[in-house]
Order: C-alpha cells, then sequence, then structure tokens
C-alpha cells in the first residue's frame, strides 16, 4: 500500500474515505531453524510450479484464497506486469494441490541477492486443520534455504487471519518491524468484489 497522509505516532488519524489501512508487522529468519516433522494425514498434497503460461490459473487462486484477507496487490497491477514476475527465475511460484484441486499458493521471491520474501502463502478453507498449513511451511523453508541466502522474511497485517503471526513466529520467524500501510479501497475501484472482507467495511 501506498499513500501521502500523515500519520500521527500518537492518538488517532482519520482515513479520508475510500482509503483502508492496516499494521503491518514484518517478521524474518538469519538462519535455517530445526526441521519440523509434518503433521498427520497430509500426503494428498502437493506443489505444482507454475509461471508466466499460468496466469488465469494463478489470479484465479490468488482471488479465491484473497478476497477474505484483503490481498489484493496482483490485482491492481496490469497482467503484464503479474506476468512478468511469474516468468522471472527469480521468483518461484507454485499451487498447492490436493487430490485434483488447485487449493492453496506459495510465492518466494528471491529477488533481491541473499534473501527470500514469503511473498504469498495461503490455503482454501476446505483444508484447513487437515495440518496443510504446517505441511506448506516446511515446503516453504526447504525450498527458501535450499538457496544461498543469509534472510528469510515476510510480512503479515491486521487484515490477515488474526493468527498469522504467531503461526510465522512458531514456524521460526521473529519480529523485527511493524508499521501503517494505507492505499485506496481496491473494491471502490472494482478490483475486488464489494462484500468482499466484510470485516473491513467500505467508507465511500
Amino acid at each position: 500500500m501506498t499513500s501521502t497522509l500523515t500519520i500521527s505516532l500518537t492518538g488517532t488519524t482519520d482515513l479520508p474515505p475510500g482509503k483502508i489501512a492496516a499494521i503491518v508487522t514484518s517478521l524474518e529468519m538469519r538462519a535455517q531453524p530445526p526441521v519440523r516433522p509434518d503433521p498427520p494425514g497430509v500426503d494428498g498434497f502437493a506443489l505444482e510450479r507454475i509461471g508466466a503460461p499460468d496466469l488465469p490459473r494463478y489470479l484465479a487462486m490468488y482471488r479465491r484464497l484473497g478476497e477474505r484477507w484483503m490481498w489484493f496487490s496482483r490485482l491492481v497491477k496490469p497482467a503484464g506486469e503479474v506476468e512478468a514476475i511469474l516468468a522471472d527465475t527469480n521468483v518461484e511460484t507454485f499451487v498447492v494441490r490436493y487430490g485434483s484441486a488447485d487449493v492453496g499458493l506459495l510465492e518466494l521471491d528471491f529477488r533481491v541477492s541473499g534473501e527470500a520474501e514469503l511473498a504469498f502463502f495461503g490455503l482454501d478453507e476446505s483444508v484447513l486443520g487437515k495440518g496443510a498449513g504446517r505441511w506448506l511451511m516446511n515446503r516453504a523453508l526447504a525450498l527458501a534455504w535450499v538457496k544461498p541466502i543469509a534472510r528469510f522474511w515476510v510480512h503479515t497485517c491486521t487484515l490477515d487471519h488474526q493468527s498469522a503471526p504467531e503461526f510465522y513466529q512458531r514456524s521460526g520467524f521473529v519480529v523485527f518491524k511493524r508499521g501503517v500501510e494505507v492505499d485506496d479501497d481496491p473494491r471502490l475501484a472494482g478490483k475486488m468484489r464489494r462484500d468482499s472482507v466484510p470485516h473491513h467495511p467500505i467508507i465511500e
């Protein structure tokens, strides 16, 4: 998110109508944590690498997962820019498969030398409670640390699932920064359904 709005360091700052705001928590790890075993019952999950030719499939999965949590950065970019990200050899994008269905998304960004960003990590509600989150994080950690990196990081915000910071910390990440992000509400621009993210109501 981007904005020229000045945020007060104390008290409350009113946002203009049509804006959204979130507190962003950034976490990192500087060394590979001990390997945790996969939970039982996850044999049906698999990762499938995708790229630029899979743009429609990628965007469909991104929207399906993210409309609950205000994921919109890929939706407001021109399709050509998103396609170029998927085509970049320093970005690794995977669809999570369960049986014959697409049920999740994992995207690792290695474009900054010596580090990896866990850019997107999400699972469909249909597989939650099956151990899929731990299974997917185990794959993310293995894929990131097989590269010559010194830092693996991720950010989450108050629009995401409330347990996300705790999950990342259990996985070995440590909080290092917190900030406020402000942007235009993508629902008002038609980039997301108006009834999405009901816990963050539209103010026109």
